[in-house]
């Protein structure tokens, strides 16, 4: 298979080496409130916190190429007329050379044409709703070249829904104001309507002229590939009005042989904070002093450099908090580097904008946004500790949450509601592991608003225990919880017959007769009850871990007595009381999310059923490249199913490999004992060990796919929707804590490893709390016991207690059988 290009791991970078990659390799910019999306050839859009009402440049989802359109810069020899693009698209010129160069927080697009060399850096400094594009060109000809650069956005109009279908309204509101004394395009477009943003796209140099209209840049029937003004050499001075407006910078450059230039171009965003006072006339003036002052510190190449500096150093520092030396370089390269980069990227934007994501409709999910956590949360605990209060904030006083809200508003999104039964049972796992990492027990007493309505608000530790009661007042014939609209599997829909109320069965919870129950919210609230107990113990609350001591007893038996199938867990009851996921049907006969979440909460321990559960999984789901979401897939539309069954076999959720689940199956395996399977399934999925398979896996090398086609796929293999999932947070729970072993508690750092015997040692580095944790695990040698040394001196304990406040770091000796 095709190799399309390598890690290199000294520098944190993933180079490609041929831009045709078999769909574009993309990178995230930025780390706060400003982010771009790049791909390998240039492609992406930008947007200021919420991708759908701040979106600053303009996508076209579902096009080709598939990365249309992009943050380009078109370079033209002016004597022979020769012209094309620096990232290789949209010209596709011949290169003579190419190299993307993806690392944290930045790509470098190196490519040679015609003796002419560029070298484009893409970043957002820290702490700026701005981008760079910094561009060195050099002449590698034995004679002076006279060249024009022109850069090319094309401006979304803010809402990327309105912008994406409004066009009656679009074609008509477009407005720019050029400085030609700053080289600054300013899009204003809503600014009178006291919206009170602009975007703005600036360079360091004079210009010899500019175009804010794209069809008088590209022409109108040219493309992208071949705009008239780039064919021509001269920029029209087009100024938009209306249509589509876009910013293009022309420059002129004259290299002497082996002479190199350096462009700056800044791409931002700007907001003024009084917009209520505004008048309607004041409205259309914008506030450029700010700007022009960020514009003007950044046209200097010294303080972008520092800038660039800065970022790399951030992204270092960041990443040291948790380092492994393992015998696996695949281990290493993802623990170390991409897959803590991953649970970044989707802490900050949970499942909102990608290439597979457009940015409109899905906002932050409550779910995911929890699960992203806890991959995250020993980052920047901070950060995390907002992201809790932002959504409980959502929660509703039932105990319910809206399934997701947009960014900027912090509102629930009331098209999707609630009615997503999992949904609450997340914030406690989330909060808990945030508890368990800071010690930051505070954050329980404050007080939080439900739907972010004034004079509702009640403690954290409130709406936890709401999130239980949620679960515990929505209970099915049969004890399991309902399944409401669904639960983590979004197309399981298994109350389509529920059209009229149910007489035979109603509860206080219950009227509309919708009695479909889930084996997984069954095991998620044992797993999540079983957490806030361990917490209520912690802060001395028997009576609190007394009561739901009961309410978990009462739910294992419900589990074991109606969802245990003999040689595996039911995934549901439909709302005609049928079973799902169970040896008795014809098509689907067993589901992964039910056997990892009733094994991850330990149900029916006694009676050893993860040994036969796990057995199951692995001779119905395992596959070479993954574990399967269920099987077999359904063959034809089931109504009583719902969505799941419109997809084809082998994809999505009708059983492809979703990748976010598998990691429960390494956590169980990990937990029944068994290092080597659970080591195995992780393998399976890790991109880095899958980048041989490129041409078939497709996605990027570096980054976790939400989904590979399954076996009975006809692409099986093939990965989709990749960055923005799940799947980043717990893969890093299942090898960072259940596999390494290194997991945080209430009283310390818990040091358990299942690991390969093929390990004979590995390192870990591990800051928590403020100290280091200096872990070293080795194999026991010939005549030696399991022992755990912690400074030198033995202790009894797999758990490290907290050292005192004073320490910096604690050396951590580990033997193991």
């Amino acid at each position: 298979m095709k190799k399309y290009g390598y890690f290199d791991d000294l520098r944190k970078e993933y180079i490609i080496t041929h831009p045709d990659t078999p769909l574009p390799w993309i990178n995230y910019l930025g780390t706060d409130s400003y982010f771009s999306l790049i791909s390998n050839t240039g492609g992406g859009y930008s947007f200021y916190k919420d991708a759908r009402y701040r979106r600053l440049t303009r996508y076209r989802y579902n096009n080709t190429p598939f990365d249309s359109n992009g943050k380009y810069i078109y370079i033209r020899e002016n004597k022979t007329g020769k012209f094309w693009s620096t990232t290789w698209q949209p010209t596709r010129h011949t290169m003579e050379m190419y190299q993307c160069q993806h690392g944290l927080g930045y790509t470098t697009i190196q490519s040679q044409a015609e003796k002419i060399h560029s070298n484009v850096t893409y970043f957002v400094p820290l702490n700026e709703n701005l981008e760079i594009w910094k561009i060195k060109i050099t002449n590698h000809h034995t004679h002076t070249v006279d060249l024009s650069l022109f850069s090319f956005v094309e401006f979304c109009l803010w809402d990327a829904q309105g912008d994406a279908t409004n066009f009656q309204r679009n074609f008509n509101i477009g407005e720019v104001e050029i400085d030609s004394a700053t080289s600054t395009i300013y899009h204003k477009t809503e600014y009178r309507e006291r919206r009170n943003h602009f975007a703005f796209f600036s360079c360091s140099e004079p210009l010899k002229g500019y175009d804010t209209q794209r069809e008088k840049f590209i022409g109108s029937y040219h493309s992208m590939e071949s705009p008239v003004v780039v064919e021509n050499g001269n920029s029209l001075k087009s100024h938009a009005h209306g249509w589509a407006p876009i910013g293009s910078h022309h420059i002129e450059v004259t290299l002497e042989p082996e002479q190199t230039k350096e462009i700056i171009f800044i791409l931002g965003y700007s907001e003024n904070k009084k917009s209520e006072k505004f008048s309607p006339p004041d409205s259309q003036i914008l506030n450029k002093e700010k700007v022009n002052q960020k514009i003007t510190y950044y046209k200097d190449p010294k303080n972008v450099e520092d800038a660039f500096i800065a970022l790399k150093r951030y992204w270092d520092q960041l990443l040291s908090k948790f380092t492994i030396d393992t015998p696996d370089v695949h281990t290493n390269r993802m623990v170390n580097i991409w897959n803590q980069y991953q649970c970044m990227v989707t802490f900050n934007l949970s499942r909102s904008a990608s290439f597979f994501e457009s940015g409109i409709g899905r906002g932050m999910g409550f779910r995911d946004s929890n699960q992203d956590i806890l991959g995250f949360v020993h980052l920047i605990p901070e950060k995390a500790r907002q992201r809790i209060l932002d959504l409980a904030s959502t929660q509703m006083p039932s105990g319910g949450a809206y399934h997701q809200y947009q960014p900027l508003t912090k509102r629930g999104n009331h098209e999707l509601g609630s009615n997503f039964n999992d949904d609450p049972l997340w914030l406690i796992l989330s909060t808990v592991a945030y508890l368990k990492e800071t010690g930051d027990f505070d954050i329980l007493k404050e007080d939080i608003p439900f739907e972010n309505q004034k004079n509702s608000e009640k403690s954290l530790l409130t709406h936890l225990e709401l999130s239980l009661k949620y679960t515990l007042d929505r209970l099915g014939p049969h004890g399991l919880p309902l399944i409401g609209r669904a639960d983590w599997n979004d197309c399981l829909n298994l109350n389509c017959f529920s059209e009229e109320p149910n007489q035979s069965f109603q509860t206080t919870a219950n009227k509309e007769g919708k009695i479909a129950e889930s084996l997984f919210i069954a095991g998620q609230f044992v797993y999540a009850a079983k957490q806030m107990n361990e917490l209520f113990i912690y802060l001395k609350m028997v009576d609190k871990a007394n009561h739901y001591s009961g309410a978990i007893q009462k739910m294992e038996e419900a589990i074991v007595q109606h969802g245990w199938d003999g040689e595996w867990f039911l995934r549901a009851y439909d709302d005609r009381g049928h079973k799902v996921g169970s040896h008795e049907n014809n098509e689907g006969q067993i589901y992964i999310e039910s056997q990892g979440m009733c094994l991850m909460a330990e149900v029916g321990k006694k009676m050893k059923l993860a040994t036969k559960t796990l057995a199951s999984v692995h001779r119905h789901l395992a596959t070479p490249h993954g574990i399967m979401l269920h099987h077999p897939p359904y063959t034809r539309y089931h109504l009583e199913l719902g969505e799941i069954s419109s997809y084809p076999p082998g994809y999505k959720e009708n059983g492809s490999i979703f990748c976010h689940t598998n990691p429960w199956i390494m956590i169980a395996e990990a937990m029944n004992g068994n290092p080597e399977q659970a080591y195995n399934y992780y393998l399976r999925i890790n991109p880095s060990a899958r980048e041989h398979l490129s041409d078939l896996h497709r996605c990027e090398p570096y980054i976790y796919a939400q989904t590979i086609a399954g076996y009975d796929a006809p692409t099986f293999g093939e990965a989709k929707n990749s960055w923005l999932t799940g799947t980043a947070a717990w893969n890093f729970v299942a090898i960072s804590q259940y596999i390494l072993g290194i997991h945080p508690t209430f009283n310390g750092l818990t040091i358990e490893p299942k690991v390969p015997q093929t390990w004979l040692e590995y390192k870990v580095s591990r800051l928590f709390r403020g100290v280091i944790y200096s872990i070293e695990v080795k194999r026991v040698e010939e005549g030696e016991n399991p022992s755990c040394e912690v400074d030198g001196i033995q202790v009894n304990s797999s758990t490290i207690p907290l050292p005192d406040v004073s320490k910096k770091e604690v050396k951590v000796l580990i033997k193991i059988p």
